[in-house]
């Protein structure tokens, strides 16, 4: 066994290894790297959202340097079909050759010796359209005379898919109907740094090194390796750091593609570097619901049914791996979330439009389904003059029914959500609100309080994904330990660390079996010559998958080190103890170092029957069941609405949180708070907003808000740990979470506000032109009621 405590192991906040470098302003972006004769990159870029393209002229004095989709020889466009019955296949063209589907399509690459020469370059290209009839609204979008985006569809339509569980007989007797259309906006991710690539072929290794921002560096070379024909061990993918990820950086890009090819071609280093501009009206959308969901319960406020019709927007193509599908089919499964019902029905399209590829943003479908049900759960209790509190309390799963299933076979792991939601209502002081709201006399300003419950699937494997029927399926999860000649710790492993802390995190799972200090563990990862392959970092995966496979290696490396040591302390393996980088049995000691260097400079003192794998091992840890871990959370907020502005201002806000056994709370906090800033910024601000023609209608975060400080309150976050059954420490997935819950407690604290003036909002972001209309509107109907 190790010498485990909570100094430098798991449950201890233990400041980020890899802060010093970024603070120091030591890290190495893609933007930072150099080589000899690089050549930059810019695109030209489709400025209509719909067309055909009759001609593309390239400039006399340059032409050499512009290239189009008939210069590409052997590459072939980026498909990411799912297996699901009924799914219709798009290809996505590394440069459009006869159509563009959406504005900032690529169509042209210019390379110069600068981007700003490579930028003019692209000026001095010409390209004629005939502009088609473009899909803007998804709504709309399968319309029978909607225009199609894809000629060999009959409608636009990716994928319809369709869930009936017993409603019928459930909700027969219900006491309140309640039904909300709801709506997200279209997002922009905007990770502090964009996308970028830069690409060389290496002689010496006869490889195409691929240095690239992303947060999956195998899958890129997997589906690089499809589109260029070449094959695996030919490519090398690198990701140095990178400046958050959020699902941006989780898909296989057009450039990066175009960029391997042109190194090919050229034989000289090319560099890409996303512009904000590129990256907000070309490729970075996100998260475009619509909702009709309808709710059934009984007078006691026992919800019996849902029922939902959702759409996706999908935009024009399927994206690399996770498909066009992925956020549509999640919205049928996880919609009923902590809550039991009787009956459920969902229905779910995922349509395609002329905007960018919708890509997974953090919370994927959770933060839409989140906003409906939660909506739903506020209107079903104002239907019944219950608290909204109270109606989720009678409603969640119990901690006694643990393990529970789900009406959508999703399998809760472990936690008590009841608890979760009375420490949120007693945080926040609900009574304090209700006694404040009576005693309120001000007109102009109102204030409301708003409840948001939900569970995140994280860590989910083979089965769940084979189900989806993705490109991608996660199987074991790799990690290699290997103690170095001088004793210390060498982990590698396949996922990325891009704001998780996973440097630090792992280097404390890794120390939790071997003693080994987390500053003499050193983390590899990011690089497919380097690290075992892995589907990479997604799904709120990392802690639990990698880190359970730094476990095992660990371990196992642990029982090697165990058996040397005992034959040179003279004891039995199960005796040596492994703290502090030193081994112990009864009064004697050997430090590790010493252990490494017989291994590797002195084999002579070694056992005869010592292990011939030596100090590095390769361990692949999945969880006791692939279904997934199952952290929760509640978020309350109070707000203060002005009534004469419209605007919205957060007083408080609360969260309590499981996310099972912490290994390093600090991280946690600070996942979950970054978290919730998105999320406010969902709920409030942000909106990719795009004309009738398919035109964006931000090209610059001048015209795209995001939250700062001044609109980010100082949130209490209350830990509860229920560790998991079915993971190594207990610990479970919790990357995504805090940007699930905001938008839905926030606006239900909205309503709160407005309740009585008859006024709600069903729109996200909540801004100040909608709550002026939800006001506008609701006086337009009183006046009505008073003329009847």
């Amino acid at each position: 066994m190790a010498g485990k405590g909570t100094d430098y192991g798991v449950g201890a906040s233990i400041t980020r290894l890899e802060d010093d470098r970024y603070l120091r302003g030591r890290g190495r972006y893609v933007a930072d790297i150099r080589m000899a004769g690089m050549l930059d990159i810019a695109f030209v870029r489709s400025p209509v959202a719909h067309g055909r393209i009759r001609s593309i002229s390239k400039p006399a004095d340059g032409a050499e340097d512009v290239f189009v989709a008939a210069d590409l020889n052997g590459v072939t466009g980026i498909r990411a079909d799912s297996g699901l019955r009924g799914f219709r296949s798009s290809v996505q063209p590394i440069l459009a050759a006869d159509k563009v589907r959406h504005v900032g399509e690529p169509i042209a690459a210019c390379v110069a010796s600068t981007r700003a020469l490579a930028e003019d370059l692209a000026e001095a290209v010409s390209v004629e359209f005939d502009e088609l009839p473009a899909v803007s609204e998804m709504t709309r979008a399968r319309a029978a005379d909607a225009p199609l985006l894809h000629a060999d569809w009959d409608e636009n339509v990716f994928l319809e898919t369709a869930v009936d569980t017993g409603f019928d007989a459930a909700i027969r007797g219900a006491a309140a109907v309640v039904r909300r259309t709801c709506r997200t906006a279209r997002q922009c991710m905007a990770p502090i740094e964009g996308r970028g690539v830069v690409a060389v072929w290496d002689n010496h290794a006869e490889q195409l090194v691929l240095y690239t921002a992303t947060q999956m560096p195998h899958i890129v070379r997997t589906g690089l390796s499809a589109s260029l024909g070449l094959d695996q061990s030919r490519i090398r993918i690198v990701a140095p750091d990178v400046g958050g990820g959020f699902g941006y950086k989780g898909v296989l890009l057009t450039e990066e593609v175009c960029a391997a090819w042109l190194a090919l071609r050229l034989r000289r280093p090319v560099r890409w570097i996303e512009d904000r501009r590129e990256h907000l009206t070309g490729g970075a959308n996100c998260r475009e619901h619509h909702y009709e969901i309808t709710g059934y319960a009984a007078a006691d406020g026992r919800l019996l049914a849902v029922d939902c019709e959702a759409i996706v927007d999908s935009g024009a193509y399927s994206i690399y791996p996770f498909s066009a599908c992925l956020e549509a089919a999640q919205v049928a499964s996880i919609l009923p979330g902590p809550y039991r019902m009787d009956g459920y029905r969902c229905r779910t399209w995922s349509v395609a439009t002329n905007k960018p590829p919708i890509l997974p943003y953090r919370g994927v479908a959770r933060t839409g389904v989140c906003f409906a049900m939660e909506l739903l759960m506020d209107g079903l209790a104002e239907e019944l003059g219950i608290e909204p509190w109270e109606i989720r309390r009678r409603n969640l799963v119990e901690p006694s029914e643990m393990p529970f299933t789900s009406i959508t076979s999703k399998y809760f792991d472990s936690g008590d959500y009841p608890e979760a939601l009375r420490r949120a209502v007693e945080a926040i002081d609900v009574s304090a609100v209700r006694q404040r709201q009576k005693m309120e006399g001000d007109d102009r300003y109102r204030i409301g309080v708003g409840f948001s419950v939900f569970c995140e699937q994280g860590a989910h494997g083979t089965s769940v994904y084979h189900g989806w029927g993705i490109p991608m399926v996660p199987g074991f999860e790799q990690a290699t330990a290997r103690l170095t000649p001088d004793g210390g710790l060498e982990v590698r492993v396949g996922v990325h660390s891009h704001g998780q802390g996973l440097e630090t995190t792992l280097a404390q799972i890794a120390y939790e079996e071997l003693g080994i200090r987390p500053e003499a563990v050193r983390v590899v990862h990011g690089d497919t010559a380097l690290t075992p392959y892995s589907t990479g970092t997604w799904g709120s995966r990392c802690i639990v998958m990698a880190g359970g496979a730094v476990a095992a290696a660990s371990a196992k490396l642990g029982d090697r080190i165990r058996h040397i040591a005992a034959h040179l302390l003279q004891a039995a393996p199960d005796d040596v103890v492994l703290a502090d980088g030193v081994a112990r049995a009864g009064a004697g000691e050997i430090p590790l170092r010493e252990i490494a260097r017989l291994w590797y400079l002195a084999p002579q003192h070694l056992p005869p029957d010592v292990d011939p794998g030596g100090l590095e091992v390769t361990q692949g840890y999945r969880t006791v069941r692939d279904t997934g871990t199952f952290s929760y959370a509640c978020h309350a907020v109070t707000v203060r609405v002005d009534l004469a502005l419209g605007e919205v201002r957060l007083l408080d806000y609360v969260i309590v949180e499981d996310g099972g056994t912490l290994i390093n709370p600090m991280v946690v906090d600070g996942q979950v708070l970054g978290g919730a800033a998105q999320g406010i910024g969902t709920a409030l601000f942000e909106e990719m907003r795009f004309d009738a023609d398919g035109q964006p209608m931000a090209a610059t975060l001048a015209d795209y808000h995001l939250p700062g400080a001044a609109e980010v309150p100082a949130i209490r976050i209350l830990h509860m740990e229920t560790p998991s059954p079915l993971s190594r420490y207990g610990q479970k997935g919790i990357g995504e979470s805090g940007a699930i819950g905001p938008p839905a407690a926030i606006a239900n604290a909205v309503n709160d506000a407005l309740r009585p003036l008859g006024a709600r909002v069903a729109e996200l972001p909540i801004t100040p032109e909608r709550v002026m209309a939800a006001l506008d509107a609701a006086e337009r109907k009183a006046r009505l009621g008073e003329a009847a």
